[in-house]
């Protein structure tokens, strides 16, 4: 075999059409060697002998796509001083752009023995690890155009791969839970009439099933246990794992993107799936633990703000250079359209503290590539000062946990601060406006793939997590939910009733709030999970969306949360660019203040009225005549009128239309009614006249611009 010295970078293995460059980078290694593997279980050993920057390289003319490899690292195995190279395990790839493969779990992917953790164990992992898989790199993109589309105009749809597929009774049986199944017509045209801009996919960057899962009977459902930061992971491809699963996902992507939806995926660069320092050795770890990870005072032992046994070392060149170079990569490379990072206040640990000026914003605020497309943050994470929403810098946009919280709170009965709801309904400018950003920083959320589903939500007082075997102890506990009477599934009619109203009134308070809206896959059509708000080990029909069959309870939903997303997309009211002024807007011939705030009476709400007023009843006039950002073009926007009622008291109440605000309305949502048609001819109702909005419940009423 020839071996010629290659290059330095690209760090990975780059295919030329003539044969593939390697190059890793250690600084802990004495020497290594590149793995070529064989269908028949041997591999050729090539030693990596060129080394720039401890970039260790080499090119092989004839190695093609497909081929499989890894690395063998030789260098100290002392963990007293951080470092654990083992020759006898076979690595990943780093850079891998595909993985093939599966974990056969047992001490040989382990450094130690599990009788003796303190002694080195080299058994051979390759047999029983994953492997690196050379790629191609070309793909027929055709015309393919990101849709770009401007929050504003946003709506996000969180969905599981394998999860919002599975399932579909119009998929073929070959492709359901796969990157193809994305791309079918069925999913594409339920996306496409729901009105979702962008699909927010869960893990889809290559993740393991932990040794403890496998052994219990269950997998790593969520993805959130990554291993490969630039592969996708193999087991969504429907045609195999050789590099094949690339072509697939972008396939997917293409097609997405022909239909305006763009794709943002959930990515989780704040820890890997090797573990605490009993976890296995399987690509990072051996190669230059201290490194990747973030080490204790005892550098046997791994700092872990994530919950997961580890955190990366956010302040190494070399992990900033990873994950800059995997965000660069799957924007340029596969199309995506941006990030939600998971647990995103690891990523601005430097050293102990959170750090808002830390080295990853810099990179990423300066980057002409990543900082173009959308970044979202789960501003939050495990570790000491952890929670920070609002707190992320200007260019990044937030899951707003305070937001889901508010809301929650609102329609169970939860007698909040009234000035709370106010400002999570208008964009959350005690979070936001202070450093400059805009009502859309606030990615607004009632529910999502961690807790409840929303049906769930309003159905259970308290999790049921048996299922995951760690005897309902993992999962949150305080999920602010209300099971409107009777805990889990009921024939009763009346607690139905009162669900199916309660789910309409989330859906419809999450449209109607400034900001951009996120919905969770199936909470359309009231999925269940029976009270598991924890299911990341449920690979199962626990946690696969159950499409509905027509006819079915709470089949309505799906109607009225289309109506509700399209409503907002039809009334640029919903979605303001900038914050309220809580005064006339100059230059709009209107000497209406742009938002308003009333009692049930009908009254403008006064200072007393703010200071002791709770969020259970209580209304808003949006003005769409008094929108102060201009249109692209400079134009002025202007909408029709808009007051909302709400009603999250245990009891009916009247509310007054206020008598200086139009004089003639239409209502054009009431939650209280079955069907929830938003548009069409509804009631009108005049200046004055009084309506009587049933116990938790909400009524809106519009007025020709």
């Amino acid at each position: 075999m020839q071996v010629w010295p290659g290059e330095a970078y690209p760090l990975g293995a780059t295919y030329d059409g003539a044969g593939t460059n390697f190059a890793v980078f250690t600084e802990a290694a004495d020497r290594v060697e590149l793995c070529l593997l064989h269908d028949d279980g041997s591999e050729t050993a090539v030693e990596l002998r060129e080394s720039d920057a401890f970039v260790r390289h080499a090119y092989l003319p004839g190695v093609m796509p497909g081929q499989r490899y890894g690395f063998r690292v030789h260098g100290p195995y002392a963990p007293e001083r951080g470092l654990r190279c083992n020759s006898a395990k076979l690595l990943l790839d780093p850079y891998a752009r595909a993985i093939s493969g599966s974990i056969r779990w047992g001490e040989e992917v382990y450094g130690y023995h599990f009788d003796a953790p303190d002694k080195r164990n080299d058994l051979d992992s390759a047999p029983h690890t994953m492997s690196s898989v050379v790629v191609n790199p070309y793909f027929d993109w055709g015309d393919d155009r990101r849709p770009r589309t401007d929050y504003h105009h946003t709506v996000i749809y969180e969905a599981h791969v394998k999860g919002l597929t599975m399932r579909h009774p119009g998929l073929p049986e070959e492709l359901r839970g796969t990157y193809a199944a994305l791309a079918h017509p069925a999913i594409i045209e339920h996306l496409t009439e729901l009105g979702v801009t962008a699909l927010e996919l869960m893990p889809v960057h290559q993740f393991v099933n932990d040794h403890r899962l496998v052994d219990m009977g269950l997998n790593n459902y969520w993805g959130y246990n990554t291993i490969g930061f630039f592969a996708p992971h193999n087991a969504y491809a429907s045609w195999g794992d050789r590099g094949q699963q690339v072509l697939e996902f972008k396939s997917a992507v293409r097609a997405l993107h022909e239909a305006g939806i763009e794709v943002i995926l959930d990515v989780v660069y704040n820890h890997t799936a090797e573990g605490n320092h009993l976890g296995p050795t399987l690509s990072f770890r051996g190669i230059d633990n201290p490194q990747y990870y973030r080490l204790t005072d005892d550098p046997r032992y791994y700092m872990d703000t994530t919950g997961t046994g580890n955190s990366l070392l956010m302040r190494s060149p070399h992990v900033l250079q990873l994950i800059m170079d995997s965000l660069r990569y799957w924007v340029t490379e596969m199309h995506v359209d941006g990030f939600r990072f998971d647990l995103a206040a690891t990523l601005a640990r430097q050293f102990h503290e959170v750090d808002r000026l830390s080295s990853f914003f810099d990179l990423v605020q300066q980057d002409p590539v990543v900082s173009q497309v959308k970044l979202i943050a789960e501003p939050w994470d495990v570790g000491e000062g952890g929670y920070q929403v609002g707190n992320f810098p200007p260019l990044w946009t937030e899951w707003n946990g305070k937001y889901r919280d508010t809301v929650r709170d609102l329609w169970r009965g939860e007698r909040r601060a009234v000035a709370e709801f106010a400002s999570r309904l208008t964009g959350s400018s005690d979070l936001y406006q202070d450093d400059g950003r805009r009502p859309l920083a606030s990615i607004n959320f009632v529910t999502c793939h961690d807790g409840f589903t929303l049906h769930d939500l309003v159905s259970y007082n308290d999790k049921h997590n048996m299922a995951n075997g760690e005897e309902n102890r993992d999962g949150e506990s305080h999920n602010r939910s209300w099971n409107c009477g009777v805990e889990g599934e009921t024939d009763d009619p009346h607690v139905l009733e009162l669900r199916a109203r309660q789910m309409r009134n989330f859906v419809a308070t999450l449209m109607l709030s400034q900001g951009v809206p996120m919905l969770s896959h199936g909470d359309e059509f009231a999925r269940t999970q029976r009270g598991n708000n924890n299911a990341y080990c449920q690979d199962n029909e626990l946690a696969w969306v159950q499409w509905p069959e027509d006819g079915e309870v709470f089949g309505d939903l799906l109607a009225f949360t289309r109506a509700m997303v399209w409503l907002r997309r039809d009334h640029p009211v919903f979605r303001r660019r900038r914050f309220f002024h809580g005064r006339p807007v100059e230059g709009t011939h209107d000497d209406l203040s742009d938002i308003a705030w009333f009692t049930p009476e009908g009254e403008e709400m006064t200072q007393r009225d703010w200071d002791r007023a709770k969020a259970s009843a209580i209304s808003v006039f949006l003005n769409g005549n008094a929108i102060s950002e201009p249109g692209p073009r400079g134009e002025r926007i202007s909408d029709d009128s808009f007051l909302l009622m709400f009603n999250a008291s245990h009891k009916a109440l009247d509310f007054v239309v206020p008598v200086n605000h139009g004089r003639q309305w239409e209502v054009v949502i009431d939650t209280a009614r079955a069907e929830g048609q938003p548009q069409g001819s509804g009631p009108k109702v005049q200046a004055g006249d009084r309506l009587k909005l049933v116990d938790r419940s909400m009524t809106v009423l519009q007025r020709p611009v």
